[in-house]
């Protein structure tokens, strides 16, 4: 990956990031909880969601060791289940919208390379990227280990028992990402290479 390349990823993550976590606040909205309105998140600018750690120092760090990708995270989005008009459902629609942004980029990107003749190799490599990074984000936050999306998406559909031992995970959930991160990226990467032929054309 070129030093303009690594560059660009790092700015498209942020942006793709802060994306998805406005569609969280903007579904939260929708459902009657203006808890992210009334936090500054309503808002896709960058500054209001950016986390120094996740979206600056990780990406940095993992563009300077050669990592094959390039990943990070905004601030989580607050929000208040108990305002949401939609009790049992309204937190796993709210999980949900922010991977579908990630997705609706990636598709609308993915239909210009597929689509429009893009002449120039640079360009494409770009258009690639901006796929790839939300393709990134999307399947890694449906992952279902507490706090990803995922884990929120999936609770409903559990029996009552079942989701009491999920929140017994809860305590653990960062540790159990980070251990995901180190030994389980392998499989992130099966399901976003398989999605980015499926939208591109192989």
């Amino acid at each position: 990956m070129t030093f303009t390349l690594q560059l660009f990823s790092i700015i498209i993550l942020i942006l793709s990031a802060s994306i998805h976590e406005y569609m969280h606040a903007w579904m939260a909205d929708r459902l009657g909880d203006a808890t992210a309105r009334d936090a500054g998140r309503l808002t896709i600018n960058p500054l209001a969601h950016l986390d120094w750690f996740g979206s600056i120092f990780l990406p940095l760090l993992l563009v300077l060791s050669n990592s094959p990708f390039v990943f990070g995270y905004a601030k989580p989005v607050p929000f208040n289940p108990h305002n949401l008009r939609d009790g049992k459902w309204g937190p796993a629609k709210v999980a949900l919208a922010g991977p579908l942004g990630n997705f609706i980029l990636a598709l609308s990107f993915g239909l210009v390379l597929r689509f429009v003749p893009v002449l120039d190799a640079q360009l494409a490599a770009f258009i690639s990227y901006i796929i790839i990074i939300n393709l990134i984000l999307m399947v890694f936050n449906l992952i279902p280990i507490p706090p990803l999306d995922g884990s929120k998406i999936i609770l409903p559909f559990l029996p009552y028992h079942w989701q009491k031992k999920y929140f017994l995970l809860e305590p653990y959930g960062m540790t159990l990402v980070v251990f995901f991160m180190l030994l389980g990226m392998n499989i992130v990467w099966f399901f976003v290479n398989i999605l980015f032929q499926l939208i591109v054309g192989g």
